[in-house]
């Protein structure tokens, strides 16, 4: 690439995308329909919601698919569908943006936090504890598109008779053994928000394979009046769901980002291949950096890409978050996520609306937890960056680290 580092550097809120001409057309041929909500006169699969979520059965290997709001309504829409008592406790990691433990609010029921180790995954051994204590189900997150421990985390919910959710809302895309993120558990949610690896501005989706919960969740989102039936096309597939029995909520997507979301899907092995190619040439470079702690994955190449997290062992978040201005300053958008200063939404003891107004009392909760994110900083990569803006991202992080 012959041309200088990027001036801004390129994040989601600057206007960075991954889009091409026939995204752009696939957008407007929605547009030009005039028929923006996804149930109208014709059948479920000539619809563009209804050819993606065909489609990401096929990409994914899942039985059915549900296009709808967000990836939290998506969370929101999984525990809603799995029929758990009101106000069940809900296991989530403590290391995760605000919107997980929201999305259990949402549904009604109660977020119980979970440690994270020092790579920032959920804690496998506190889980353990938390299950044992009760939790009908666990809310798991692959933060910052690094995989959690889906096969031991499973084989623990199976021994407790409990229900997992993969919050892959930050990892669309990402394989774990080769598997996808968001198989594993007894739902997987997504994002399509604008700095997801498809951007539809707002936007997610559900992927399962148990018929009756998927169903529930159909109603859940929004099909009223019998349209629940459009998902299952075929004689005799629709399941016994009464869809008059449980409340709906317009959680749905609509047809404009569908036809955006399909395009989209087409060219995702591109944008998985262009984040990971930066991700490692960026860790490549960084490993083994003094005084600098590289998040490790569960497994090799269980990693999204879309982000470079390490930890600052050690250092207070004080320390942690100069660290960051320095990078920053160097042109390329760096975050303390324990910044004092940042009233960040990845640092739990932020969540007012869960653990009150008293940071302190919050991270006792998470004593761990508290100290890792404390120690972490986080770097945004683009899936557009060139050779030479990693290139310029490694002197500036050496930069700041020589200091």
């Amino acid at each position: 690439m012959n041309r200088p580092p990027l001036r801004a550097w390129p994040t989601y809120d600057k206007g960075d995308v991954f889009l091409s001409a026939e995204d752009i057309a696939a957008a407007i041929a929605a547009l030009h329909n005039k028929l923006f909500f996804r149930y109208d006169f014709r059948p479920h699969e000539e619809t563009f919601t209804g050819l993606f979520e065909r489609r990401l059965c096929e990409v994914f290997g899942s039985r059915h698919a549900l296009a709808c709001a967000s990836g939290t309504t998506a969370i929101a829409l999984a525990l809603l569908a799995l029929q758990l008592p009101p106000g069940s406790p809900v296991a989530c990691p403590a290391f995760t943006f605000a919107a997980t433990p929201s999305a259990i609010l949402l549904a009604g029921h109660r977020p119980v936090l979970v440690e994270c180790d020092e790579n920032l995954h959920l804690d496998v051994g506190d889980l353990r504890r938390v299950l044992g204590e009760g939790a009908r189900a666990v809310v798991v997150v692959h933060m910052r598109g690094f995989a959690s421990d889906m096969p031991e985390i499973c084989r623990l919910a199976e021994q407790h008779e409990a229900y997992v959710i993969e919050d892959s809302v930050p990892a669309l895309g990402a394989r774990l053994n080769g598997r996808w993120l968001g198989t594993f558990g007894h739902f997987g949610a997504f994002s399509t928000q604008s700095d997801k690896s498809l951007n539809t501005g707002e936007g997610g989706f559900l992927l399962t394979d148990d018929p009756e919960a998927y169903a529930r969740a159909v109603v859940y989102s929004g099909a009223y009046e019998g349209r629940m039936a459009r998902h299952f096309p075929g004689a005799g597939a629709v399941p016994d769901v009464d869809d008059l029995a449980f409340p709906i909520f317009s959680f749905r997507m609509d047809e404009i980002r569908a036809a955006l979301a399909g395009a989209l899907l087409q060219r995702l092995p591109a944008r998985l291949e262009a984040h990971r190619r930066n991700y490692d040439h960026v860790a490549g470079e960084l490993s083994g950096l003094d005084g600098i702690a590289l998040r490790q994955p569960v497994a090799p190449g269980a990693y999204l890409g879309e982000a470079v997290v390490f930890r600052l062992p050690g250092a207070t978040p004080a320390e942690c978050a100069a660290f960051a201005r320095a990078v920053t300053d160097e042109g390329v958008d760096a975050r303390a996520l324990g910044d004092p200063g940042d009233v960040n939404v990845r640092a739990f003891w932020n969540w007012r609306f869960l653990l009150g107004d008293d940071p302190e009392a919050a991270k006792s909760l998470c004593p761990a937890s508290a100290r890792y994110v404390g120690e972490a900083i986080d770097i945004p990569l683009s899936a557009n960056l060139g050779p030479r803006d990693c290139e310029h991202l490694v002197a500036a992080v050496r930069k700041a680290a020589a200091r």
